[in-house]
């Protein structure tokens, strides 16, 4: 639990915060320095989301995606805006929304809204999006605030709508990081507080082909 490990709040959030300014709005700054894994990640991410966006009868729409901490827009840029017609990001710092209208090219005249805000303060437009992403960045969320923006994503999603988690996983328990004022939770913790959210797990695929030394990867698709 988070409450073992995380002293004050205040301090938790706002110590990440400054962190984050001082991160270059760049991929390998998104990255902490490990750029070079984008594409796999990518690649990834896309064969695991088109499994639902095939042809079926609970097949999720194409129409909106949310992308949560979503930085400089690596993600929107080269996931979400290939796939949905129309993307919003949110992210805590400004100065990442800022190069992102820049970084995204021509494409990203389909970004409708930069919303800069901390998860724990944001709530997605009700019934509004077919996939709401949220990558590497559930550690800068206290186990409540994760489990009450979960519900907030589950209320925001349209018909058939997923969310999905893509994270570090620790081997037991949760790991605080002093650096980025983060925790890695393990993949029971995780799991628990998806379902303390009200969501149901429909698919869960471990990361391949990362380098050996960074925490095993995730991801979870839910609604």
């Amino acid at each position: 639990m988070t409450s073992e490990v995380v002293e004050n709040e205040f301090e938790f959030y706002s110590k990440a915060e400054k962190y984050w300014k001082d991160v270059p709005a760049t991929v390998d700054g998104m990255l902490g320095g490990y750029g070079h894994i984008s594409s796999i990640d990518i690649n990834s991410s896309r064969k695991f989301l088109q499994r639902f966006l095939r042809d079926g009868p609970n097949r999720t729409g194409t129409s909106r995606a949310l992308d949560c901490g979503a930085g400089i827009g690596r993600i929107t840029k080269r996931l979400l805006l290939p796939l949905f017609k129309t993307v919003d990001m949110v992210d805590v710092t400004e100065d990442f929304l800022t190069k992102a209208k820049s970084y995204l090219g021509e494409e990203g005249r389909r970004v409708r809204n930069y919303f800069c805000c901390g998860l724990q303060d944001f709530s997605p437009e009700p019934n509004s999006y077919d996939v709401i992403w949220i990558q590497w960045v559930i550690g800068h969320l206290t186990d409540n605030h994760l489990s009450d923006f979960l519900k907030r994503c589950r209320a925001g999603l349209r018909p058939n709508g997923i969310v999905v988690i893509k994270d570090n996983m620790a081997q037991e328990g949760v790991i605080m990081d002093d650096v980025d004022s983060s925790v890695c939770r393990d993949l029971d913790v995780v799991r628990k507080i998806i379902r303390r959210a009200g969501l149901q797990l429909l698919a869960e695929e471990r990361q391949e082909n990362f380098p050996d030394e960074i925490y095993h990867v995730y991801t979870f698709a839910m609604r």
